[in-house]
């Protein structure tokens, strides 16, 4: 289940959008009528889905889906008007929410809930694997300093500190990191 906020003032619609949310295999749905309590809830539940049924009561949900799009790793979809629904789509692309005209076609709406679920998907992947690149980077910066304090202080090349770390990691059954670690610790004291 993907866990879903909805945010919407309209009693007439909730009802509706919640049963087509739930249909999509969204849920469970939380439901929200006013920004600052939808601000609320992202607070302390993370969301998969935030779905923004314009106008609000407190606002017109524009700086909220905004304010999502840019705080959360939830997919943000906005409901307006289709008077509105032009306007409102050049202000959100450039942050990645999708804005759909009302009245809401069902099968466009499964659509771009899948392509939603999609691009939090890709996004989320990519997510890792920056992190995984930092944390490559910043083992790599470790062993570079571990390697000039053994050049340093032991008058060793840069290829003898190399093997050094290396063997020094083959011998105890530890990673190079963990070897530049000590390393470290040992001269910056």
């Amino acid at each position: 289940m993907k866990k879903t906020l909805l945010v919407s003032s309209s009693g007439q619609s909730t009802a509706p959008l919640l049963e087509l949310l739930k249909s999509e295999g969204f849920g469970p749905v939380t439901v929200t009528a006013a920004a600052f309590n939808a601000r609320q809830e992202t607070e302390r539940t993370a969301f998969d889905l935030i779905c923004i049924n314009a106008p609000l009561a407190d606002e017109n949900g524009i700086d909220l889906s905004r304010h999502f799009a840019e705080t959360t790793r939830a997919g943000v979809v906005m409901i307006v008007p289709q008077k509105n629904a032009d306007e409102v789509n050049d202000m959100l692309t450039q942050y990645g929410v999708l804005v759909i005209a009302k009245p809401i076609n069902r099968h466009l709406f499964h659509h771009f809930l899948q392509f939603t679920d999609c691009f939090r998907t890709r996004m989320l992947k990519m997510e890792r694997e920056n992190e995984a690149l930092k944390s490559m980077v910043e083992d790599m910066r470790l062993v570079d300093r571990a390697k000039l304090l053994l050049v340093s202080y032991l008058n060793m090349t840069e290829a003898e500190a190399h093997r050094y770390l290396e063997k020094r990691a083959m011998d105890l059954r530890v990673s190079r990191v963990e070897v530049a670690k000590q390393v470290i610790q040992t001269y910056q004291t």
